[in-house]
């Protein structure tokens, strides 16, 4: 029973951290929207996805030496080729959200264009949590410490299994 509430609460530390980053992310993501939007003639799409690209690039630093600075960074490029590929899907579904507001409904008003960022800001973070925990940054096997009888390590824990 003990494991699962130590499992719980990693999970919930590694949620934790993701928020953080990804908070910062949005922030990143939104301002340089606002700020292509304000400075170019950019078509509200285009704008959006420069500024996905710019929080793709924060967001992959914050992850890599915060978020997951523990995990297994023995195979980079094929840690970044996997993030770049998830972060396009991620943007394909945040933008996506976007434009069918803007050109499917017509919603194009400076303040509809932040809340449908945001909203797809929001069901891409879902995807995003989900794919990198899972494919990107994968954890380390658990180091195991000598086992007493039981099953149990000689701090009086059942050795943790993680899956890769």
């Amino acid at each position: 029973m003990e494991q699962g509430s130590s499992g719980l609460r990693r999970l919930f530390r590694e949620v934790a951290k993701f928020g953080a980053v990804g908070g910062a992310g949005v922030l990143v993501n939104l301002g340089v929207f606002n700020l292509v939007r304000q400075a170019t003639d950019l078509q509200v799409v285009r704008a959006s996805v420069i500024a996905t690209v710019v929080a793709i690039v924060f967001n992959y630093v914050g992850f890599r030496y915060f978020t997951y600075r523990d995990r297994d960074k023995s195979r980079r490029t094929r840690e970044m080729s996997l993030f770049l590929l998830f972060s396009v899907i991620g943007l394909v579904i945040e933008n996506g959200v976007l434009y069918t507001a803007t050109y499917g409904f017509g919603w194009d008003s400076s303040l509809q264009s932040n809340i449908f960022k945001f909203l797809g800001i929001g069901i891409a973070t879902l995807f995003r949590f989900w794919s990198y925990r899972t494919w990107v940054f994968r954890a380390l096997p658990v180091r195991e410490g000598p086992v007493a009888a039981g099953g149990t390590t000689m701090a009086g824990e059942r050795p943790r299994q993680r899956v890769p």
